[in-house]
């Protein structure tokens, strides 16, 4: 367990560094949001996981009561997830829903531990095609994933678990920097 713990202080040291990153992402989100903007989240596993929680943050409240915000999380609508996958395979499951939800402005965030998922680099490249702002929270780069975003937040650690520890705490900082901007309003 230590070890864990040593692994996870030194991912979070070598994030902290990103912080002007993450207030730069909040703040454009903030902007998206407030505009009418959308948030459309994707990842699989515990990357969906994440990515369901930021979403929830953003519909439902994270410290204050505001109006709520457009934020989807793509892997959550069964009915569509597994009619996509039938219909056009399990590649396609997140891309024909940014295709459908997504409009010119709007913020995909991608959610990757290891930037390879091709559900997910189906999806930032639909994004990219349809004129959405496409940012990627990942593990170690290089990755394909990386390479297809506008901007990416990349955790240097070999380990999923921390990975993904890494990204909750940065999407918390990202609801701080909502709230923050847009004055107890948002998140």
């Amino acid at each position: 367990m230590h070890e864990h713990l040593l692994r996870l202080s030194d991912a979070l040291a070598a994030v902290d560094a990103e912080t002007p990153k993450v207030h730069a992402w909040g703040s454009k989100l903030a902007s998206v949001l407030a505009s009418g903007g959308k948030l459309l989240a994707c990842g699989n596993g515990g990357s969906a996981a994440e990515a369901q929680h930021l979403t929830a943050e953003l519909v439902g409240r994270f410290r204050s009561d505001r109006r709520p915000y457009a934020a989807i999380p793509l892997h959550a609508d069964t009915s569509t997830f597994t009619a996509i996958a039938n219909d056009f395979g399990a590649d396609q499951v997140f891309a024909r829903q940014v295709a459908g939800h997504g409009t010119p402005g709007d913020v995909l965030l991608c959610l990757s531990t290891s930037g390879r998922s091709p559900n997910v680099l189906a999806a930032a490249a639909a994004a990219r095609d349809h004129g959405l702002i496409v940012w990627g929270l990942t593990g170690p780069v290089p990755n394909p994933l990386a390479e297809l975003c506008d901007d990416v937040l990349a955790v240097p650690a070999g380990d999923s678990a921390t990975v993904q520890e890494v990204h909750l705490a940065v999407i918390h900082m990202l609801c701080e920097v909502l709230e923050d901007t847009l004055g107890g309003e948002c998140a």
